[in-house]
This record gives structure tokens, sequence and C-alpha cells, in this order.
């Protein structure tokens, strides 16, 4: 074992040495007008390199370098906010297929907090979503195995799988007193954008959209042409769970539904490239129809863009919970390692000026992901309500920024669009159509 450790060590470090090399050389090109900044790094560089020779010298046992060094570039990213990160290169791999590609698995959206496996979204009509996993569970144990402080690659390799394999999860959810146990049978994963197109009667039309990525629009398009075939005189347009994708389609999803050249959505951010602004096309708008928007608390960044361009053009209304709350843009920027960064390089607003990001501090990932899932949360925003900024709509109504996309009309979380949303679909004086 010492002889693996004093072989392994001296090579890790030399590459290493040979990184902090390169960014002696880069740093003053990226820096050279901000002298301060240069020197800062140069400092911390030092002091990250004396503590690696403090480590190969001392250090007892034989360290993974691979995954210390991920762990110090995930730090770094944290620092920043929580939807800044470092994507190592299988995760990337996995990511990639969301957006172009097909995989088996159970389907889940999640992240890692407090060591544990924190489910996000289920995604709809997958196996974990048949066998009821909520955002928020906690998966504790795959296949009888502790999942403490498991490294998202594990989880990739642990919960995907060929069709008809099963895997035994123990879950832990927030006001179930013991975990329990659920068997989830590996399926194909739906990477359709549009996962349900169909008449809810004669006149009423509904679309579910899972995600916003590349082919987003062409689909929505497809199934719009559809339902209008069919005689649809409204539409319910489903976002709910939506953790949204490419912020060019959902400017271009939103511009389906405003026949106005107004602008739909805009970001600014430090350099040239982040601000940008998208303005409606009337020509690839349609207004023959009402109009619904459905929205959860699962409704992140481009489903808030398509909810709150609607909202502020007053060109239907949202129905459902408040939204997520991230009203940040990220680029994605490879790395040689084949691993890549996604930085946040400017923020978005809605068309009446809107911020609707949450607060968050030093990206403190768990206080800002459990705030979502807490069973107070809608009570608390709107009792918060009068000390967030106002914005008007189009029409002059208020709508509130800085936290998410408050709905036109509340419908709990839990609800389905066969009950609550139906009820306000059959009303009488059907306040969702009278814009």
């Amino acid at each position: 074992m010492f002889k693996k450790y004093r072989q392994t060590w001296p090579l890790a470090c030399s590459a290493l040495l040979g990184f902090l090399l390169g960014a002696f050389l880069f740093i003053p090109r990226v820096y050279s007008s901000n002298q301060n900044v240069y020197k800062v790094l140069r400092e911390k560089i030092n002091v990250l390199q004396q503590i690696i020779s403090y480590v190969n010298h001392f250090y007892f046992e034989t360290v993974d370098m691979d995954k210390v060094m991920d762990g110090a570039f995930h730090g770094l990213m944290e620092q920043l906010d929580p939807h800044s990160t470092y994507i190592p290169a299988k995760a990337q791999e996995n990511i990639d297929e969301i957006f172009k590609g097909k995989f088996q698995g159970i389907g889940i959206e999640f992240d890692i907090l407090e060591g544990y496996i924190t489910v996000i979204s289920p995604v709809p009509d997958s196996p974990s979503d048949i066998v009821g996993l909520m955002p928020g569970d906690k998966i504790i144990a795959i296949d009888g195995e502790d999942a403490y402080k498991i490294t998202k690659d594990n989880v990739f390799k642990k919960l995907r799988g060929r069709k008809g394999t099963k895997v035994d999860l123990t879950i832990s959810r927030i006001g179930t007193r013991k975990p329990f146990d659920v068997t989830i049978i590996r399926d194909n994963i739906p990477i359709h954008s549009v996962g349900a197109a169909t008449m809810i009667d004669d006149e009423t039309g509904y679309i579910f959209l899972r995600r916003f990525s590349a082919t987003t629009e062409k689909e929505v398009t497809a199934a719009l042409d559809n339902l209008q075939s069919q005689g649809m005189k409204r539409l319910v347009f489903d976002l709910r769970g939506n953790s949204g994708g490419f912020l060019e389609q959902a400017a271009a999803i939103a511009n389906k539904f405003i026949t106005t050249a107004d602008t739909l959505v805009y970001t600014t951010g430090k350099i040239k490239e982040s601000n940008q602004v998208f303005i409606a096309d009337p020509k690839k708008g349609r207004d023959n129809f009402s109009l619904i928007v459905l929205i959860n608390r699962g409704s992140a960044s481009a489903s808030e863009i398509v909810s709150g361009a609607i909202q502020d053009l007053d060109r239907g209304l949202v129905v459902g919970e408040t939204s997520f709350g991230k009203g940040l843009v990220q680029r994605q920027l490879p790395l040689d390692s084949g691993a890549a960064v996604r930085v946040t390089i400017a923020r978005y607003y809605t068309p009446s000026g809107r911020l609707i990001q949450r607060p968050y501090e030093d990206g403190n990932d768990l206080a800002y992901y459990r705030e979502l899932y807490d069973t107070d949360r809608e009570s608390k925003i709107d009792s918060l309500k009068e000390l967030r900024p106002k914005y008007s709509t189009k029409a002059g109504r208020i709508v509130y920024g800085g936290g998410g996309i408050t709905p036109d009309v509340y419908i709990p979380y839990k609800s389905t669009i066969n009950a609550e949303t139906g009820k306000v679909l059959r009303s009488p004086k059907r306040p969702i159509f009278n814009f």
C-alpha cells in the first residue's frame, strides 16, 4: 500500500502542478486589466500548491486525486450561486442524452443534498412517477446499500439500466415517520418535449410540455396544428414539473401565443454577448384561442419565461402554484477533459421588467432547495407578497417579482387536471378565458 502511495502521488502532483503552471500563464491574459484580481488568484493558487505538497508528503493513505480535485471544482462553483456548477465528464454525457438522445432508467431529475439523492422532479409517466416518487423525497439506500454521500456518477450507474430490470429503493419522505421501500422496474424514459397533446372536450385542447430541448418548437407547432384542426377554441398549456431548458426555445414557445411585436424576455449580464432581447414576431403568433398556463413549484427557468410572458402581456391566465423562481441564465462551457462548467452569465427579466429569481446566499444549495419543498411554502409567499417588488402587466394588473411566477388562480400542488383545474374550466364566469 505504501509503495502504491509513493508511486501514485508524484504522478498526480506532477499533472496538477502542470495545470497550475498553465494557470499562471493564462491568468495574466484574462485579467491584465484588473491587477487586483490577478494578484488574488496568484496568491490563492500558491496556497493550493502548498496544500497539495503537504498532502503529498504527510497524508497517511492513498488519495483518489480525481475525486479530490473534482470536489475542489464543485466547491469553487458552489460559491457563486445555486445554478453554477461543475459537471464531470460522465455526468455531461448523461445530460447530453436527456436533450439529444434516449436512455433507460427510473426517470428522475435529482440533486445531492445533505449527502443523499434528492428528487427534484419525477419525469412524468416514468417508472418513478408511476410508483409515486415525489419532489423532496430522499433516496437513502439503493438495493439495500446505503446511498449516503453517493457521487452523481454512481447515481447514474446504479439507477440506470436495461428496460425490465428492477431496482429497490429506500425512501425518506417529509411528513412520513419511517423510511419505506419501493421497487421500480426500469423502462424507456420519455424524452420528447411534448408529453401529451389531446382534446379534453370538443373545444378545449391540452398540451403537456416536459422540457425545452432542441426540438420543442417543432413539437409544439405540430401539436397546435393538430388540436386546431380538431376545432380547439381553448388551450390548457401544462408546464407543471417542467424544469426548463434552452432560453431560445422558451422565447420561441412564448411567441406561439403572442401576435404583437412585444418583448418576450430580455437578459442582462457583464459581457455584451449576455445582453439579449427577444421580441415576438407577430406572424408566428396565434390568438384565435383562449389560453391557460398551468405551473407548480417544479416549473422553472424556461417555464417561467413562458408563463411570465403570458401573464405580463395578458394573453391568458396562469393557474397553479408559485413557480420555482429561477431567473438566472447559464452558459455551458466545455473543458478539455470532457467535463464542463455551467456558469451563470446573466439575469433574465419578463416583459414587465420582473426578475423572478428567488433569494439565495453564497450558492447555499441546501437552504435554497429545502425552501422549495416547504409544505407551508404558498402561505409564506402570500404573507410576504406586499414586500415583493410590484410591476404592471400590459393591461395594468399588478404582478410580483423576486420569487417565481405567482399564479393568477391558486390550485394546490397535488391537484390534477381533472379535479381543481376542471372546476375552473367549467366555471360559468370562466375567468381563465377573459383575456
